[in-house]
């Protein structure tokens, strides 16, 4: 059979239908026949398809959807469907280095006694906890989630486990609005803590983190919360925790003598603000916390409370485009025990005393792609007994203050570059002049932060 074009054979039906009956060309006639014939073949070839279509959607078996949040660290309690993902979890990575650079060579926070997180990080090239997240619906039920933070440390790099939770689903069939989270997370004390430090607008926390929680608080133990069925959110809760974390730490037993409440409320002013305002006590035994560098422990009852408020406003009604966003956090903490300095070899020495920390921030996106923020943090120590003069405790009448300004650029919601100047007077006489250029790159999976 001779080959023609798909438009030669329809020019040539055209032609055919335009003759009059009888005077056709033979060879348009052979271009009728020949199409016929090509018709037949594919409308054979069509209904062999069609068929074995039919006998495919018959045989298999119907998708499975389970309840649950759709992307890693996404809500589970938005209660979307989603396809069963029980043995291919969501899977990302958080990419986090920076560049630091100090004027001051030994900084020591007057007054406190912190942990290694919350002291400065290392001078020069970092990688600053990158981060490797596993999170998938276990089923219509509970919600499973792990993140691994990889850091370097004393000149070795380390994996350490920042959180490893399950969390309840709304078809276990608990009240409306109750959850429940066990396992070890960034638990709900404040605003910052709640959130991994990459999702932060400043490179480095402020002083009332670095002090009170050395960064963040992130114990293992078991919390409930309640969003109460309101005209405007409302929610409550609080948990349980073992007290091997800071401020804690030294417990060895799991005893259940450490534990949080909180309380919170929001809601929106007109179509372009809104606002949240928080109360938080966190309460435990202390047996045994040590400062970095071990130079003081302290052994008895720390009760940390905390207040946090946080503003945003849309000028132009819409947030993607500019946005203003205020936030301020006001800590007190007392403490009821002893503290020992190994390096004065006095002994124990009795301590019943508070301090406070606050710190305020505003961050500007004039731009989609930029922002630029300045944030202003304190903390106001205690007087000291004469056992603990000369000590890391020692205010040495100062309270160490910061300042700090950044500017970034998100290229998107995956990738973002920022640089910050800290001017930190944490001792009297010593003011450190910080220069931070930071870059975090997301990759794979990575839902948004709460409010």
């Amino acid at each position: 059979m001779r080959r023609y074009s798909c438009g030669a054979a329809i020019a040539a039906s055209i032609i055919a239908a335009a003759q009059p009956s009888g005077a056709a060309d033979p060879e348009i006639q052979n271009l009728m026949r020949e199409i016929q014939v090509l018709r037949q073949s594919y409308e054979g070839r069509i209904a062999d398809l069609e068929s074995k279509l039919s006998k495919l959607e018959k045989s298999a078996p119907p998708a499975k959807t389970v309840v649950g949040p759709a992307t890693a660290g996404a809500d589970p309690s938005s209660g979307r469907a989603v396809r069963d993902n029980s043995f291919n979890p969501s899977i990302g990575v958080v990419l986090n280095g920076r560049f630091s650079s100090y004027t001051a060579e030994t900084p020591r926070f007057a007054g406190f006694g912190v942990g290694e997180e919350g002291e400065r990080g290392k001078e020069g090239f970092a990688i600053d906890e990158s981060e490797l997240n596993f999170s998938a619906s276990v089923d219509d039920k509970f919600y499973g989630s792990v993140t691994a933070a990889i850091v370097r440390e004393a000149g070795e790099d380390k994996i350490e486990l920042e959180e490893a939770y399950v969390q309840t689903l709304p078809g276990l069939g608990l009240p409306t609005g109750l959850g429940v989270k066990a396992g070890r997370a960034l638990w709900t004390f404040g605003y910052l803590n709640e959130h991994h430090t990459h999702a932060d607008d400043f490179v480095d926390r402020p002083l009332p983190y670095r002090a009170f929680l050395n960064n963040a608080f992130n114990d293992d133990g078991i919390e409930a919360s309640w969003v109460l069925p309101t005209g405007f959110y409302s929610e409550i809760g609080g948990g349980v925790f073992r007290g091997a974390d800071f401020p804690f730490g030294g417990a060895d037993g799991g005893r259940l003598g450490h534990w949080s409440a909180f309380a919170r409320v929001g809601g929106d002013i007109g179509r372009d603000q809104s606002w949240r305002l928080g109360g938080y006590a966190l309460r435990g035994q202390a047996e045994g916390r040590t400062t970095n560098d071990g130079a003081l422990t302290f052994v008895g009852d720390t009760n940390l409370y905390a207040l946090d408020l946080r503003y945003t406003w849309a000028p132009t009604g819409n947030p993607r485009q500019q946005e203003v966003t205020l936030l301020g956090e006001y800590f007190w903490r007392s403490e009821k025990g002893t503290y020992e300095d190994t390096a004065a070899e006095t002994g124990a020495v009795a301590f019943d005393k508070s301090s406070s920390g606050w710190f305020a921030q505003a961050v500007y996106k004039f731009h989609p792609q930029w922002r630029v923020g300045a944030r202003y943090s304190r903390l106001d120590s205690a007087a000291v007994p004469d056992g603990l003069a000369g000590s890391a405790l020692d205010p040495s009448g100062h309270d160490p203050h910061a300042y700090a300004v950044m500017a970034d650029w998100t290229n998107s919601e995956f990738s973002r570059l920022r640089l910050q100047y800290n001017r930190e007077r944490l001792s009297r006489g010593e003011a450190d002049n910080q220069f931070l250029a930071q870059y975090v790159m997301s990759i794979g999976a990575h839902g948004a932060h709460k409010f």
